[in-house]
């Protein structure tokens, strides 16, 4: 700045500061002098202080110097010089401020002051080429970007730097990083440009170290934290948030004390002070409460005061769940007003105003409770209005809620009508129904708002399954088919051991009325096994190929009847070359209960299922229950009769906190039609029967539970001594299946955070019993041969192979080459067939030795206990499950860990 123009500023600002100074000198002086008592002097005459008067010049000339991108009239525009006006050095102080307050100049400086030709030099502040973000890895940059200030091509200045710092270091603390710091710097370039960095230190994530509550003396800090959101940092809580320090939830911890002390009667109950301490490090943080608990109250006397003559005031108290005496509970309170809420609603009042009355006791420690029901007008839906539907028809949404337009409104028909909606899946979750006030107070409007979602499924996807091996798997479903709720499915899978092609339709609302149809059509090829040497072996292949009709109608809100036919052709085989002999199949190799299911069928069968169903919804349901009763009788020709009786149960429980209990129960049995073929077989064929193991049954294998023939072949140990296999891996296990079962589960499905909700995560615990049992005992397959030998052990000889007339086969080497088949036990056939020599011959073995056994044909109780995960992963659903088996039953096969993926189970 010109030293002229500063001099006359230096000197009244030193004038300034030396009369100010003396100001706290006479203060303290007269706050030091004792006050004595002093006689009131004669007025004496004011003596006025000495101004002295700016001095005003006027402006001859005024131009800008030292702009580049800015026109000087611009810069002049700023400022209220003006040529030909007068000025002072407070004039030119103020346009000195006003030209950096326009955030275009660097440096202003003003020249010309003592002879009135202004000149004012300037320094624009440069333009921004870039900003650059360096070091930021937490936190993407496009966060960053749209949170600052400065953008290219925008004038640089410092205080918007400041500025963005400030941001930026704001941004990190909302993600608990209170340790971030940024350092920005400027990059000079040519033409006035500048490239602004910021360089970030991210740091770590501040946590809270500690929890410290004082004050607190009925309950002890453990307690007490375990009602707050927030978590002290420890090595179990590596992978959640909750131990990140954030200010919003140290407020809702806050509420969340409160709220838990107002349930334990602490009506007085409030938090004096909370502080959150960052640590020197500035790593994490130290959280004190300080509380004041003050006596615990119990309810006074508890009323119910209506206005609405509908009501019973002494009759609706009773119901009430508080009692006079117990100890107070401001929960109890919230949830009777939504009970009264939700009865008035059920009597047609949609807008019943309930109030609270509390009077407080504070030396009875009472609080005592009246509920006043505001007067109220009975309601009636005036309309009923749909949106949001750009492919569902209004149809397919209005036949679904259970009032019509015109109706006396009823709280809880609304809340089916939402049950019902949510359970057609074509909407997104949460979907409520909005109450309104119509055109008058007894007039309520309806409002579904919803918000669809796709109900196409097309899934192509390749997997591996414990049970199924290698899948390939093409689905095509459309849940909502032409807007008008129709399914259509079409799907082909194929694996090692099954493979199938099914195709199915359905109509909800026949010529809409309200009755479904349905059909399906199949083939399915499915091939049983079992394992031997740990390696899986087919044991009979199944293809069925067939169709079903179904049509069920509604009987109540909840009950339902639906009925079915069905047909279907089954081929049921063994491999002729590992289980055949001379054409025919051989017990002694596929076990005599196998050779006996071998034939074709037709089974002509129809059925019915009484169906009771009151779930919140019918995909995820976490409340309600559902009662299915159904038996299917095949004889109505066909190759087969019996009676197929079925029946299961289902109820479910939100308990609070996300987590939903759960208790399913099921069971079968099927009575035959008609006498057994052969004896020793039961009448019910192999491919009939019910199977138990996984998956519906975690904790064992695959059709481990039930009825089972065990093959143990003998062996020689090292002692010479004949032994039987014990090793599960080496035993021929062929599971029978059985004609009736018992099934029940209890689960805990936990809820999990926001995150791993939507990454589709459900795991839970469960406990689970069952068991299948009752077919008639199969006959032994063969009988062997024991000697004892010259040391007295017992020797079960193998089967030898026989003739067609039963004459035992040996061979022998023929010198030309090869072997020759021969009856004769020593020496080689004649012509005559007489036997000539004593060399003896190698018999030919039909079978080695084994000891057959049937176990697991028993109604005792098996119990598994578990832990599995759901997971909805964008390869298709997968189940993990790792469950024991607690109690088990001879013969029954266990499995410690199941999964699957790439394909529904």
């Amino acid at each position: 700045m010109n030293t002229s123009f500063a001099r006359p500023r230096a000197a009244a600002l030193l004038l300034g500061c030396t009369m100010l100074a003396g100001v706290p000198t006479m203060a303290a002086a007269q706050q030091q002098a004792p006050r004595a008592p002093q006689a009131v002097p004669a007025q004496q005459p004011a003596v006025a202080p000495i101004v002295t008067p700016p001095v005003e010049r006027t402006i001859r000339s005024l131009r800008v110097e030292g702009s580049q991108r800015i026109e000087p009239d611009t810069a002049l525009s700023y400022t209220k010089l003006r040529v030909g006006q007068t000025y002072t050095n407070e004039t030119l102080d103020q346009a000195i401020k006003d030209l950096y307050a326009s955030d275009l100049f660097a440096d202003v400086q003003v020249a010309g002051a003592e002879t009135g030709d202004i000149i004012l030099r300037v320094r624009e502040n440069p333009i921004i080429n870039r900003v650059i973000l360096e070091g930021n890895k937490r936190l993407k940059e496009d966060k960053i970007t749209k949170e600052i200030r400065l953008k290219p091509r925008q004038v640089f200045t410092r205080s918007a730097v400041r500025q963005d710092v400030a941001r930026i270091v704001e941004l990190y603390r909302r993600q608990g990083r209170f340790a971030a710091s940024v350092e920005p710097k400027m990059v000079a370039l040519d033409q006035n440009r500048v490239d602004v960095v910021f360089e970030i230190s991210e740091g770590p994530k501040s946590k809270v170290r500690q929890i410290n509550i004082i004050g607190n003396e009925v309950f002890d800090d453990d307690k007490l934290r375990q009602q707050m959101a927030t978590k002290q940092s420890r090595f179990f809580r590596l992978l959640s948030s909750s131990t990140t320090y954030d200010q919003d939830r140290l407020a809702y911890d806050q509420q969340k004390l409160r709220q838990f002390y107002l349930t334990e009667g602490y009506a007085d109950f409030r938090v004096t002070s909370a502080v959150a301490e960052l640590t020197p490090d500035k790593e994490d943080f130290i959280i004190t409460y300080v509380v004041e608990e003050g006596p615990r109250y119990k309810f006074g006397d508890v009323s119910v005061d209506s206005d609405i003559r509908d009501f019973n005031d002494e009759a609706m108290a009773k119901s009430l769940p508080m009692k006079k005496g117990d100890w107070y509970n401001a929960k109890l309170i919230e949830d009777t007003i939504d009970s009264l809420s939700q009865t008035t609603g059920l009597f047609g009042y949609a807008f019943t105003e309930i109030n609270p009355e509390i009077q407080r006791d504070r030396e009875a420690l009472t609080m005592s409770v009246n509920f006043h029901i505001a007067e109220a007008k009975r309601t009636y839906v005036e309309r009923i209005d749909i949106t949001g539907n750009t492919q569902t028809q209004d149809k397919v949404i209005r036949r679904e809620i259970r009032l019509a337009e015109g109706d006396a409104f009823n709280s809880f028909q609304v809340r089916r009508s939402q049950d019902r909606i949510n359970s057609l899946g074509y909407f997104q979750d949460k979907f409520e129904i909005k109450q309104t006030p119509g055109s008058g107070p007894d007039r309520v409007v309806l409002g579904a708002n919803v918000e669809e979602k796709a109900t196409g499924e097309l899934q192509l996807s390749a997997g591996f399954s414990s049970l199924e091996r290698f899948i390939l798997q093409f689905n095509l479903t459309q849940r909502n088919f032409r807007g008008k709720g129709q399914e259509l499915r079409f799907g082909v899978n194929y694996s090692s051991y099954s493979k199938s092609i099914e195709a199915g339709f359905t109509e909800p609302y026949l010529f809409d009325k309200n009755i479904a149809v349905g059909v399906d059509v199949f083939r399915r090829d499915l091939n049983a096994f079992n394992f031997t040497n740990n390696t899986r072996q087919t044991t009979y292949s199944q293809v069925s190929t067939g169709f079903q009709i179904r049509a069920g109608v509604p009987l109540t809100e909840y009950w339902s009847l639906s009925a079915r036919y069905g047909l279907s052709y089954d081929e049921v085989s063994l491999d002729r070359d590992q289980f055949f002999r001379n054409g025919v199949c051989d017990p002694l190799l596929a076990g005599r209960y196998l050779c006996d299911a071998l034939g074709n069928r037709l089974t002509s069968s129809v059925g019915y299922s009484l169906i009771y169903d009151s779930l919140n919804s019918r995909l995820r349901p976490s409340a309600g229950q559902r009662l299915t009763f159904s038996q299917d009788f095949a004889g109505l020709g066909g190759d087969v009769k019996y009676l197929r009786t079925r029946a299961d149960a289902a109820k479910y429980w939100g308990i609070g906190g996300g987590f939903i209990l759960s208790a399913l129960a099921e069971g079968g049995y099927i009575h035959p039609l008609e006498d057994s073929r052969v004896e020793g077989v039961d009448p019910i064929r192999i491919t009939d029967r019910f199977y138990l193991g996984e998956p519906q049954f975690r904790g064992f294998d695959i059709r481990g539970v039930g009825p089972r023939v065990l093959r143990q072949f003998y062996q020689t140990d090292a002692n010479g001594a004949q032994v039987l296999i014990t090793d599960r891996d080496q035993i021929v296990d062929d599971a029978l299946g059985g004609t009736a079962y018992y099934l029940g589960r209890i689960e805990l499905e936990i809820p999990l955070g926001s995150g791993a909700r939507e990454l589709g995560l459900r795991p839970s615990v469960y406990v689970q019993a069952g068991s299948l049992f009752n077919i008639t005992r199969p006959q032994p397959t063969a009988t062997f041969e024991t000697i004892t030998d010259a040391n007295g052990n017992s020797i079960v000889l193998p089967k030898p192979l026989t003739d067609t007339a039963g004459n035992p086969l040996y061979y022998y080497s023929n010198p030309a080459g090869g072997l020759v088949t021969t009856t004769c036990a020593a020496g080689i056939p004649d012509g005559s067939g007489l036997c000539n020599g004593i060399i003896p011959n190698t018999p030919q073995i039909a079978s080695q030795p084994f000891k057959e056994s049937f176990l697991g044909n028993s109604a005792k109780p098996r119990l598994s206990v578990g832990f599995g995960v759901n997971w909805t992963s964008p390869f298709g659903p997968l189940r993990i499950d790792i469950a024991r088996a607690l109690i088990k039953q001879d013969g029954d096969d266990d499995k410690l860990i199941t999964f699957n993926v790439g394909t529904q189970f």
